[in-house]
């Protein structure tokens, strides 16, 4: 993969090379509109495709009209579709339950896509809201498998964890399967790498 970098619009993150898969833990609809609504601006306006897949405590509505505030030509970038804003259920549950392959194979889908409509790549991101314990481990799984699939094509992915929902030990998995993770402290997003993450920076 290129080491070409591409803008979050997140200033504790700066710049990060395309395959790049990180996290967000949240406690508020607030915590997600400032990470998320300035990661997408980003993204539009550098000419990437973008993907919102929204959960609560934040609607398509909600995110819709939060980006609209900081990108008053969000109307334009929604007609010309270079981003989706959908519900969780039509993504990781359209066809009835979580099916981890599906998805995967639907993220590559739209990259392709969006590369013979002649955008740079894909910028997503997905909130877990709607993950059920009895799927956690599954979900776990797929995230291991994304950071594979993600890390060989033009794509960057945000995933929204509520800590109001995870143990933990849950916390620990999950920042062990992205590169880094973001988490507020005191009233300010600090930046947790993952071990692995650590040891790809000391190698290089």
């Amino acid at each position: 993969m290129s080491e070409e970098k591409r803008k979050t619009g997140i200033d504790i993150i700066g710049d990060v090379p395309w395959g790049t898969h990180f996290c967000q833990f949240y406690k508020t609809k607030k915590d997600l509109i400032n990470i998320l609504v300035p990661y997408f601006k980003a993204g539009l306006e550098n000419n990437e495709f973008c993907m919102w897949i929204t959960s609560k405590p934040l609607s398509e509505k909600d995110a819709a009209k939060a980006l609209k505030e900081v990108l008053p030509d969000l109307d334009s970038y929604l007609k010309k579709e270079q981003i989706e804003i959908i519900p969780y259920d039509r993504w990781y549950l359209k066809n009835g339950g979580f099916n981890s392959k599906s998805v995967l194979r639907g993220w590559v889908k739209k990259l392709d896509s969006a590369l013979s409509k002649g955008y740079d790549g894909l910028r997503l991101t997905g909130n877990t809201f709607w993950l059920e314990t009895k799927n956690w481990r599954t979900f776990a799984d797929y995230e291991e498998e994304v950071c594979r699939v993600i890390g060989k094509h033009r794509i960057l992915a945000l995933c929204s964890y509520s800590l109001n929902k995870c143990k933990a030990s849950e916390v620990i998995d999950v920042v062990g399967k992205h590169q880094f993770a973001l988490i507020k402290h005191d009233r300010k997003w600090e930046l947790i790498k993952s071990f692995q993450q650590k040891e790809a920076e000391e190698e290089i």
